[in-house]
């Protein structure tokens, strides 16, 4: 990979940067725990993820309890079941986009996630 001295992005920072969106959990903590960390670029996806994945999983607890109830409803509980796989591919379909931005060289916002993290100081 090429490495940029004057501190700019460089391919390794984008790979790492869509890595993170694309295996959730391990890549962010891989580059928080090592000297990655200081790379601004790797640091802002990184972070971002672990609060897109933050997200992700809350809102799968609560629609699980949701369709859970909603299948003591005969027709609407099959229903519903049947499309939660569309629900659940959502999420996997915006983690492929951002971490296609991500190794565009971009910095972006994501709606909410972005703007809680930043009011926490994290980002």
């Amino acid at each position: 990979m090429a490495q940029d001295t004057s501190g700019g992005i460089t391919d390794q920072d984008k790979l790492m940067a869509a890595l993170a969106y694309i295996i959730g959990l391990i890549v962010p903590l891989i580059i928080l725990l090592t000297d990655a960390k200081n790379r601004a670029y790797q640091r802002y996806h990184a972070i971002q993820s672990l609060g897109l994945s933050a997200a992700v999983f809350v809102a799968f607890i609560v629609l699980c309890i949701v369709v859970t109830v909603l299948q003591f409803i005969p027709v609407l509980g099959q229903v519903i079941g049947c499309l939660m796989i569309f629900v659940y591919l959502i999420p996997l379909a915006l983690m492929v986009y951002y971490a296609y931005k991500a190794y565009q060289g971009e910095y972006f916002v994501i709606p909410v996630v972005t703007d809680f993290m930043k009011q926490q100081k994290w980002l």
